[in-house]
């Protein structure tokens, strides 16, 4: 391997040690990178600013980060969480089978595991509280079910995703609606066992003629993942110009329908999500000059030869990536672990006859759970921030859960059906 390509996983390294930001990593290891190997420099700018004025998919993220401002500032968190609790709140652990399926609901309007948290979260967290549950068992299902967000589309990651590997959004997010109800699923059982176990109390009981007043009030909200991908699948809208509807029609909803958003509220919400799209422009824009070199040193095609002399078994192939992308969830973040190390395997998935859509939402889901595994998972440190819960409850009660999401993901690993069954009848050809 030349010097310069040591180098530059050097620096990424040191930069990783001392907390720099992801993005200022990538963008100093690359330009170290052209220092040393004497390459032009101009390639930086040409290639960055190349490759993101380009990508068309790339739009669709602005727009549902934009969605999910407006979600989370109006009162539509509130509708979907009465429907919900009329709906389940007179089981067994209901308020907390409604954290679950409330998210689940909310997973088709962001697609942000960070919006939902956020959102819905902290609502749940306090009604579960005031109801007797545990604070630990309260953050941990709500960190939990954050995760359903961005499997079931719309999705961020996935979009992300997409870009790097050239994936079929439309598939992709078709492939992810059977393992996020199969996430919701498994974690709403575990609820029940856990219910029973502890005695959790049953959730607010409703009369009909409430829970009819809760429906009517929640059907704006309960349209927008309809709208959304009805227009994809029915052929009206591409996924990227879904985003822009679903904007628009959460604007409609909040300041016509529910009248709790002013001109204020409006600006306010512009401005947060142009910044959460600057941070994630400079992110997406360093990988592809990341990507960019490593592709120019055919870093991919040594990495290929190197697993196909150990391996030509893809079933081993995807064991050993799920633990290894495991392993580094419980210490990088997400966007890390997808901009830095899924383009390096994509050769080797396309090498091994692996589709790409299935691997998409494997990775998605493996890279979730990320997020919810100790030390460094950044829903633990939500949920606990926002509830002044100490970290260690959190983290004593998830670890069931998170144990229940890795076998998941490795059932959807190995029976790819469960991922390509509604691409393949349904899906974008």
């Amino acid at each position: 391997m030349p010097l310069s390509v040591i180098i530059l996983f050097a620096v990424m390294a040191l930069c990783f040690i001392i907390r720099m930001p992801v993005s200022f990593s990538m963008l100093a290891a690359s330009i170290i990178y052209f220092i040393v190997s004497g390459n032009d420099m101009g390639q930086v700018f040409t290639v960055i600013t190349g490759n993101m004025f380009s990508n068309y998919i790339m739009l669709a993220a602005p727009l549902f980060i934009f969605t999910a401002n407006v979600m989370n500032q109006g009162l539509v968190t509130d509708k979907i969480f009465k429907f919900c609790n009329g709906l389940l709140g007179k089981f067994k652990g209901g308020t907390a089978q409604v954290n679950v399926f409330a998210s689940l609901i909310f997973s088709g309007m962001t697609g942000s595991a960070i919006a939902d948290a956020s959102g819905l979260g902290l609502m749940e967290i306090e009604q579960m509280k005031k109801e007797g549950y545990d604070d630990g068992f309260s953050c941990a299902i709500t960190a939990a079910s954050a995760t359903v967000g961005p499997i079931f589309p719309p999705s961020i990651p996935m979009i992300v995703y997409a870009m790097l590997s050239g994936a079929s959004i439309g598939n992709l997010f078709m492939g992810g609606m059977v393992p996020g109800v199969l996430l919701a699923g498994i974690l709403m059982i575990y609820v029940a066992v856990i219910s029973h176990k502890r005695d959790y109390p049953r959730g607010e009981k409703y009369t009909r003629r409430e829970f009819l007043k809760f429906s009517i009030q929640a059907i704006p909200a309960l349209m927008t993942p309809v709208i959304l991908l009805g227009g994809i699948y029915g052929g009206a809208v591409t996924p990227t110009e879904a985003g822009a509807v679903a904007a628009l029609y959460a604007i409609i909803v909040s300041v016509l329908v529910y009248r709790n958003m002013g001109a204020g509220e409006l600006w306010k919400i512009l401005r947060e999500s142009a910044r959460m799209t600057a941070v994630l422009g400079l992110l997406v824009g360093t990988a592809m000059l990341f990507s960019y070199i490593i592709a120019l040193e055919q870093i991919p095609n040594l990495v290929t030869d190197a697993v196909m002399g150990v391996t030509n078994n893809p079933l081993i192939f995807l064991f050993v990536v799920n633990i290894v992308f495991l392993l580094l969830g419980t210490v990088m973040d997400v966007s890390t672990i997808q901009l830095v190390f899924v383009p390096m395997i994509i050769p080797l998935v396309k090498a091994f006859g692996i589709d790409l859509v299935h691997f998409g939402v494997v990775i998605c889901l493996n890279m979730m759970i990320g997020l919810s595994t100790p030390p460094f998972g950044m829903l633990l440190f939500i949920v606990s921030g926002m509830s002044k819960t100490p970290i260690k409850k959190v983290i004593r009660e998830i670890l069931p859960m998170v144990i229940i999401m890795i076998i998941l993901l490795f059932i959807i690993t190995y029976v790819p059906d469960i991922v390509m069954w509604m691409p393949r009848t349904f899906g974008i050809k």
